[in-house]
């Protein structure tokens, strides 16, 4: 709901700001309507990758197709970054050099308040979405901790969006007031800065996510908790877990079985550990148990840093 609300706002948007910026040959109002085109791109992107991170697991890719969604996030922050925030700040420079004078300044005014109601539509959506997720949490840390970047994606390109309405209205209006039509320029030129402070945050979360980020602690404390009350366990030396998709866990568990268990005992314990994981947390999609002495497991655990 997230991403086609603001699908469709953006379209909308891009079109009305793109006709804005022909009839008043204003620079911000055309580094807008870049910005909006290329965030009408990334929701289509992030759709994209949601539908192909849904696929069942093939001889290709035996563990599923989760990462696709977080490549397409990545590819989405550096088009915010080449073509949003590029093309923004290479037209306010132009702008600046070659200034020209704004004309019919009235279409941009009712342009940006359109737009920032249709933006403002859809950031609230996304930060309600963001929200239910994020818990007690702060922003930042909800941001860093955050498995699925559908939801943040969304809401920092409407949020840097809202913002860079706010600098197109202040460029505007003082190009206009003071004459200067070079401010409209140095309006555009904010915008880019800011379209690319938010490509940079993204592409570095996304990245995390792509190279693999193990599971929140909570729910590593949870699987070990249930190997823990196993009676067949002795003790649930440790577990890796990987982040394959917003909902989408391997899990690899270190354990030491009790000494008096037959291979049959331990299969059987196997399954019933793993059908429990899986009940209780239905983000795990592959469960590998080893065992192993706690010995081992340290000197294998030291190793990670």
């Amino acid at each position: 709901m997230v991403v086609y609300a603001a699908l469709a706002g953006n379209a909308l948007i891009a079109a009305t700001k793109f006709a804005a910026a022909f009839f008043t040959g204003s620079s911000a109002m055309l580094s807008e309507g870049v910005h909006s085109l290329v965030d009408t791109g990334n929701e289509v992107l992030l759709l994209y990758g949601m539908r192909r991170a849904g696929r069942p697991p093939d001889r290709t890719h035996p563990l599923g197709h989760g990462r696709e969604l977080y490549f397409w996030s990545f590819i989405v922050a550096l088009l915010v970054f080449a073509l949003g925030a590029g093309v923004s700040i290479y037209q306010g420079i132009h702008h600046i050099m070659e200034p020209e004078p704004i004309e019919n300044v009235g279409w941009n005014y009712g342009v940006l308040a359109a737009s920032f109601l249709f933006e403002g539509f859809s950031w609230i959506v996304a930060l309600r979405e963001f929200r239910e997720q994020k818990g007690s949490a702060g922003y930042v840390e909800a941001i860093t901790r955050s498995k699925d970047p559908t939801t943040f994606t969304v809401l920092l390109e409407d949020s840097a969006a809202l913002i860079g309405l706010a600098i197109a209205f202040v460029g505007i209006f003082l190009a206009q007031a003071l004459g200067r039509p070079e401010l409209d320029g140095v309006a555009s030129v904010g915008i880019g800065i800011v379209l690319a402070g938010v490509a940079i945050f993204l592409a570095r979360e996304s990245k995390g996510l792509l190279i693999g980020e193990p599971a929140l602690p909570t729910v590593q404390a949870a699987i070990l908790k249930m190997a823990e009350a196993d009676p067949a366990i002795q003790k649930a030396n440790g577990v890796i877990t990987t982040q394959l998709g917003p909902r989408q866990i391997v899990v690899a568990l270190s354990v030491e079985f009790e000494d008096h268990m037959t291979a049959p005992e331990i299969e059987t314990c196997v399954q019933r550990l793993e059908a429990r994981v899986k009940a209780e947390l239905p983000d795990v999609t592959t469960v590998f148990v080893k065992p192993q002495t706690a010995g081992t497991w340290a000197k294998r655990a030291s190793a990670i840093r």
